[in-house]
């Protein structure tokens, strides 16, 4: 019987803070990141709508032999330009290299209902996650030994979700100074951990992986702002989200004053066999 076992790890408390003030934005159209050709990127909420994936007519899959079938879940970061083609696409969490290119090639190929600002089309952020179900053919290189060459065996599977971005937020008022650890300044102790819960999507997938998180802990060990820093997809960044919210820490120090610090927490989305 498949029983669930979730791993929660912290890492790098003193060595990945990144400390500092935070700064509201200047801008009022709700921007994302501006892209090295120029290209100003939105990421959906209030004023700005997601982009809708357009449903493909795909050839049905030739019914051929297969001797080692896989499947895998694979999420992909693009953005959708004004156009509803994916741009700057990018591996969220790299696995195997032939079927990340097979996941790749398919999301090159999907077209979108733009994103709107204001109601014009404009570029704006979204993961596509893409499930492959695959024959591993049996192949000779130009070596001479044989390797698994993929095939889809069925159409894939896509799930588009936009990118949600928070706004950013002056903590410096309401919580002080945010200090860095190192010398002086002692890294905070959780004293209360919450084991996060797969999300069913996830599940059933068997989809696994790490998701790392950074937030603030303040003066009083609680947490503030946690913020995806690598992403998982499939729910389990929010899922890693609504744990870390329900963390209690032992404060940092500071000549023996709590103060507030910013840390990364990685979380061990795992499955295991339970026997």
């Amino acid at each position: 019987m498949r029983g669930l076992w979730i791993v929660v790890l912290f890492v790098g408390l003193g060595a990945s803070i990144s400390a500092g003030q935070q700064s509201s934005p200047s801008a009022s159209a709700p921007v994302a990141n501006t892209k090295p050709a120029k290209v100003m990127v939105y990421t959906a909420g209030p004023g700005v709508t997601a982009p809708e994936l357009l449903s493909t007519n795909l050839q049905p899959m030739p019914d051929e032999k297969c001797k080692k079938k896989v499947k895998s879940t694979i999420p992909v970061s693009i953005y959708v330009d004004a156009q509803g083609v994916p741009r700057d696409l990018t591996l969220i969490y790299p696995k195997d290299s032939k079927l990340d290119e097979l996941a790749l090639k398919t999301v090159a190929g999907d077209r979108f209902n733009p994103g709107t600002f204001k109601g014009l089309p404009v570029p704006v952020a979204e993961t596509v996650t893409v499930t492959l179900y695959a024959c591993m053919d049996e192949t000779k290189d130009s070596s001479g030994p044989q390797v698994d060459q993929p095939r889809l065996c069925s159409p894939p599977e896509q799930t588009a979700i936009p990118l949600q971005k928070r706004p950013e937020i002056d903590y410096t008022a309401s919580i002080g100074t945010i200090e860095k650890i190192g010398p002086g300044v002692s890294s905070p102790y959780p004293i209360n951990q919450v084991i996060p819960e797969f999300s069913e999507v996830a599940r059933k997938a068997k989809y696994q992986g790490i998701v790392l998180v950074s937030v603030i802990v303040d003066a009083q060990g609680m947490p503030h702002d946690p913020r995806v820093v690598r992403a998982l997809g499939m729910g389990l960044d929010e899922k890693a989200i609504e744990a870390v919210l329900k963390y209690r820490f032992k404060p940092a120090m500071k000549n023996g004053v709590p103060v507030p610090v910013k840390i990364n927490i990685e979380i061990n989305f795992r499955l295991y066999d339970k026997r």
